[in-house]
């Protein structure tokens, strides 16, 4: 059996009657035909962010990031509840999704909180691209826990075909990269070259993440949009979540 990998998504295991299909997904609309789809564009609205070179910066740069992201996703998810944030202390390294320790700084859903260890990675760093991406990252498993998908996408047929389960594992993870673009322009972040976003890393091993090329396609597409609607991957041919 092959198992499905969340991004820090707390989701039932609900399973879905019949047999999931690849390329593109059928017989599962909470993916292919979610109401998020139909939300119109998310408004844009200058969230001013300074990361500064301080803990205490960091994480007020992270707590009015996600504040942000509340009010911007808001109207888009029926039934919307706001999400938290919880700050680790220092020396707790433990990730609550993989149950492995983290050296560095990280963020994941846990249970329906947003946890985030700052270290010195992110405290120190001269820009705020990996703290800006490792959260809206986390943000998208945030929309896909609210919304069903992520629920939807952990009860699609678990002992299919490999090729099947990796290609459906690409397009969870590709439609994050969307939402994380959908996200960046809600809250008005220019960002011209999606390239140094693509590269920075999670802090757990991700083989799902799909060919570059298509990552940079997806969070291009959903940043131009700037509507969640544009980010069903679920419906995509096969070589754009390859």
């Amino acid at each position: 059996m092959i198992t499905r990998l969340l991004a820090g998504t707390a989701v039932g295991l609900a399973i879905f009657s019949g047999t999931a299909l690849a390329a593109p997904v059928k017989g599962a609309p909470e993916l292919t035909h979610n109401d998020l789809y139909k939300a119109a564009g998310l408004r844009t609205a200058a969230c001013k962010l300074d990361k500064g070179t301080s803990a205490a910066s960091t994480r007020k740069y992270i707590t009015k990031l996600v504040g942000c992201l509340n009010t911007a996703w808001k109207p888009a998810i029926k039934d919307f509840t706001p999400v938290k944030v919880e700050f680790k202390a220092a020396d707790d390294k433990e990730s609550c999704s993989t149950g492995m320790d983290v050296s560095g700084s990280f963020s994941e859903i846990c249970t329906t909180t947003i946890r985030v260890r700052v270290a010195d990675d992110w405290i120190k760093a001269k820009n705020d691209l990996a703290v800006f991406t490792a959260i809206t990252r986390t943000w998208g498993g945030v929309v896909t826990g609210q919304t069903g998908i992520g629920k939807a996408w952990w009860g699609l047929e678990n002992d299919a075909d490999e090729a099947i389960m990796n290609e459906q594992n690409r397009r969870y993870y590709l439609q994050i990269d969307c939402f994380v673009g959908v996200s960046a322009k809600a809250v008005g972040r220019a960002v011209k070259d999606w390239k140094p976003v693509a590269k920075v890393p999670v802090f757990w091993k991700n083989r799902y993440q799909g060919k570059t090329a298509n990552r940079l396609y997806w969070l291009a597409k959903g940043y131009k949009s700037g509507k969640p609607g544009a980010c069903n991957t679920w419906t995509a041919s096969s070589s754009k979540v390859a």
